[in-house]
């Protein structure tokens, strides 16, 4: 006997969604069923990246479809992205449908680091992601994705983006010589990073991962004030000294008004790479005590191990070079959390209100 649609939909409607806390959208634009007797074949639309990590996902929907008489076979997860709001006064920008800042409050805390494998894992997850160098001082995308050439530009204005690993990158750093300082003051620094941003022929993206200049000098608060940003990613160590510096950072983003998206404590314990004993040298849950603190989410932490660093190095991030490693893993969480936490944020409806156009004189 074939169980019917609707019965199967309204169990499915019954499940949280482990990611999202929320119960599963059973739309008609945000799922599909194909029903042969009692085998199901599902295919789910989400609003972050696809991936069920632990599989709990997918448990939770077997036992609703188990309660009706109904068999999954098969599940399919597929991500679409939403705009979301930005500050007030400004618009998301063409072809981007997020911005995302991922922020120190010092150097030293493995932001960059993050921010590229971040950017990579939830490009693995099926997003369309960009990456955006905006440390004018000490560019490193350009070594950590392998790429040295300079972008490309058909009409003279427009700069295409370089692609390392499936994502569009730009960066001072593609544009300079190798060991060329850029010796500039804060308004001509800010000024090239503005056209990185806005000169950048982006395609499409569903985020744009911006890794942040340590501190809250002029191109952070510039960048925080005037970019229409969905969101923000703190990086921060377990020590007391990077805390303090990360504290000035979230409070940055919290009085211009852009959501806090989570937490990441990086460099959380060592791992000797001959024993692989775990040794926190820098402390232990600073980062997940902030985060408690000031009532943002947690995201995770990450170890101190050289793997990371060499592969980082190499050009080939973790997730790229080890792709089933523990390490790999964690950022993969990291990047589904990010992903999910600002899935609940309010939708962009700056589309539905006119622009104020000033009258000439």
């Amino acid at each position: 006997m074939t169980v019917s649609s609707e019965r199967v939909l309204q169990a499915l409607a019954g499940v949280t969604d482990p990611n999202t806390l929320k119960k599963l959208s059973v739309d008609a634009g945000r799922c599909e069923l194909s029903i042969d007797q009692n085998q199901v074949e599902l295919t789910l639309h989400l609003s972050y990246t696809a991936y069920d990590i632990q599989g709990q996902l997918r448990e939770r929907i077997e036992q609703a479809l188990t309660g009706v008489g109904a068999t999954l076979t098969k599940l399919h997860l597929n991500p679409r992205i939403g705009v979301h709001a930005v500050q007030e006064g400004l618009r998301p920008m063409p072809n981007i449908r997020n911005i995302i800042a991922v922020s120190s409050g010092k150097g030293g805390v493995g932001k960059s680091t993050t921010s590229v494998n971040l950017a990579l894992a939830l490009h693995m997850q099926g997003a369309r992601v960009g990456l955006l160098d905006a440390d004018i001082y000490g560019p490193s995308v350009p070594t950590m994705l392998g790429l040295n050439e300079r972008p490309r530009s058909a009409d003279g204005k427009m700069m295409e983006p370089l692609i390392g690993h499936g994502l569009q990158a730009n960066s001072i750093g593609f544009l300079l010589d190798e060991d060329a300082p850029a010796i500039w003051r804060g308004p001509m620094a800010t000024q090239a990073l503005t056209q990185l941003l806005t000169q950048t022929r982006w395609d499409d993206l569903d985020y744009l991962i911006i890794d942040m200049p340590p501190g809250t000098g002029d191109i952070a608060l510039t960048l925080s004030q005037k970019v229409p940003l969905t969101g923000a990613v703190i990086v921060t160590t377990p020590q007391d000294l990077a805390l303090i510096d990360a504290k000035r950072g979230l409070n940055m983003f919290q009085k211009v008004n852009v959501p806090v998206l989570g937490i990441v404590e990086n460099m959380s314990v060592h791992i000797c790479s001959n024993c692989g004993h775990a040794d926190p040298i820098f402390g232990q849950h600073g980062g997940r005590d902030m985060a408690s603190q000031f009532n943002v989410p947690w995201l995770g932490a990450l170890p101190l191990a050289m793997s990371i660093r060499a592969q980082t190095d190499s050009g080939t991030p973790t997730v790229i070079a080890s792709a089933d490693s523990p390490e790999a893993r964690l950022y993969h969480e990291i990047a589904n959390r990010v992903s999910a936490n600002l899935s609940q944020l309010p939708p962009d409806t700056s589309g539905q209100r006119p622009k104020v156009v000033p009258r000439p004189l």
